[in-house]
């Protein structure tokens, strides 16, 4: 039998995750592995969420909060936003997924950065998006690329800092941005590397003002939960509305949510966690600077690095040495890579498995 599957599914390209270490490990039969692909938090989760989730498990038969009320709750109170203007999501992936369930239509415009996060394009193209693709520029949004093509476009999607490049747009280009955008088009900003960004503005006081701006942030990245699947986002409570009508019911799971509130509560290993993310950063960009190499300042957790020669074969060599990182075809820049910052031990490890792989 025969069963015809949507041409818009047949037409999706599957993410490619970066290798996992039980990966490497089996392949390459290494004790020592750096696992530099992915932007995790190499401090790991707080010690706090761990325990919450240690505690959660004991109640494991009992369904979670429907939609996660109580961070909700805590996640307004530490923006300054009423509780229904937060909406929390099974990873920022999955409200992303659900706006474009609730509000795409067949042969929309929807505008999407090139050389960014794939995720914005498949989710457009799943519910029949016509997708219009924007170069980055300086490697970051052109917001007034991006802007001009708004009239007529559903959604703009922007991701700043950028993955997988880690720059970002200024406060004041976003406000010129948003005056030209029609209220008409929602904006999702994925801030998914927010709390890095050193030169981060106040974007949550201009959702009031811009009834169109959505907002969506990560507990993967710096609060190290991303094997749990837990993010959120703000906007108006009527942008969020059709989402609970689309959402799978109890879409995050009740570990999740108790770590989630944990990690909030432990501002100590946040610090730690940053403070550990620009050493680290800075190690990397020294050690790209003395090889000659050209790199992009980022205000992420890693650096992106033009290797000037195709990327791929020097990946292959690195997992030679247990040192996975990110290479970046797939975002359309074939001689470049992404490096997640680590442990001073992992990234000591990158450097050196870099020099040897490059002469």
């Amino acid at each position: 039998m025969h069963y015809p599957v949507r041409p818009e599914v047949m037409r999706l390209k599957p993410y490619v995750p970066g290798l996992s270490v039980a990966t490497v490990r089996q392949q390459y039969g290494l004790n020592r592995i750096a696992k530099l692909a992915s932007n995790e938090n190499p401090l790991g989760p707080s010690p706090r969420a761990i325990a919450a989730i240690r505690e959660s498990a004991a109640a494991g038969h009992i369904y979670p909060e429907p939609v996660a009320g109580p961070l909700r709750a805590t996640l307004a109170g530490h923006l300054g936003l009423p509780e229904d203007w937060v909406m929390a999501g099974n990873g920022s992936d999955e409200l992303l997924r659900l706006l474009a369930a609730a509000y795409v239509h067949p042969g929309d415009r929807v505008v999407v950065p090139g050389g960014s996060f794939p995720n914005y394009r498949a989710v457009s193209e799943l519910f029949s998006a016509a997708v219009l693709e924007v170069p980055l520029k300086a490697e970051a949004m052109d917001l007034e690329a991006m802007a001009d093509l708004a009239p007529d476009a559903r959604f703009i999607f922007l991701c700043s800092p950028n993955n997988p490049t880690g720059a970002v747009f200024t406060a004041e280009s976003f406000r010129r941005f948003l005056a030209a955008v029609p209220q008409e088009t929602l904006i999702v900003w994925d801030q998914a590397y927010y709390e890095f960004d050193e030169t981060a503005f106040d974007a949550v006081a201009l959702l009031p003002d811009h009834p169109n701006l959505i907002l969506t942030r990560t507990f993967s990245k710096a609060y190290g939960l991303g094997g749990l699947r837990i993010g959120y986002g703000m906007a108006r409570p009527e942008l969020w509305a059709p989402l609970y009508m689309v959402r799978e019911p109890f879409s995050i799971n009740a570990p999740a949510q108790a770590a989630a509130l944990a990690a909030l509560a432990d501002q100590e290993h946040l610090a730690a966690t940053l403070a550990n993310n620009r050493a680290g950063r800075a190690f990397l960009e020294q050690t790209a600077s003395d090889l000659g190499l050209t790199w992009a300042p980022s205000r992420a957790n890693f650096l992106f690095i033009d290797l000037g020669q195709p990327a791929e074969p020097v990946f292959r060599e690195l997992l030679k040495h247990g040192v996975i990182v990110r290479p970046c075809g797939g975002f359309g820049r074939p001689n470049c890579i992404r490096v997640t910052a680590g442990l001073p031990a992992d990234n000591a490890l990158f450097a050196g498995a870099l020099r040897e792989v490059l002469r």
